[in-house]
């Protein structure tokens, strides 16, 4: 059966990485992590680090491997949550751990990823036939930092 896996390079600290976002993100769990036995482009053996790792239903690998390519906004995680608290919980957790708060749900953590932490209903309001109310929903959102649901459901009203 094919898999499909998203893959994350990271510079350093990617078993803090990783363990942060099991512990924050519901339904988590961390899998197997392997240290290459060889030298590889990166360095010396036991110089990269291979970490898997599941966020919800979403299976990823991590892998340290020094310096590349930095992350950007071409790529980003979305945690779709149901309430304003988890909403809460999840963004605080991320600014408590050094993220840095960006326009419209976003955050880019201290390892550079960028996040998507949006009220799942959001998506269905931006999507709803009237346009018009998904205008009015779509306009409060790019005036949010952090998405705040009763104000996307009251403009969507």
């Amino acid at each position: 059966m094919l898999k499909v896996t998203s893959n994350l390079w990271f510079e350093k600290d990617v078993q803090e990485a990783v363990e942060f976002y099991v512990a924050t993100i519901p339904n988590s769990s961390r899998g197997r992590t392997t240290v290459l036995p060889a030298e590889t482009p990166s360095g010396p053996p036991g110089s990269v680090i291979i970490t898997e790792f599941k966020l919800g239903s979403q299976d990823f690998v991590a892998m340290q491997a020094g310096p590349l390519d930095a992350f950007n906004h071409a790529f980003s995680i979305s945690v779709q949550c149901e309430t304003q608290a988890e909403i809460d919980r999840i963004w605080n957790a991320f600014l408590d751990n050094g993220a840095a708060e960006e326009q419209c749900g976003w955050l880019r953590d201290r390892w550079g990823l960028c996040w998507q932490i949006v009220p799942r209903a959001l998506i269905e309001m931006v999507a709803d036939p009237d346009r018009e109310r998904a205008k009015r929903v779509t306009e409060v959102m790019l005036g949010m930092i952090k998405l705040d649901i009763a104000q996307l459901e009251q403009a969507y009203r």
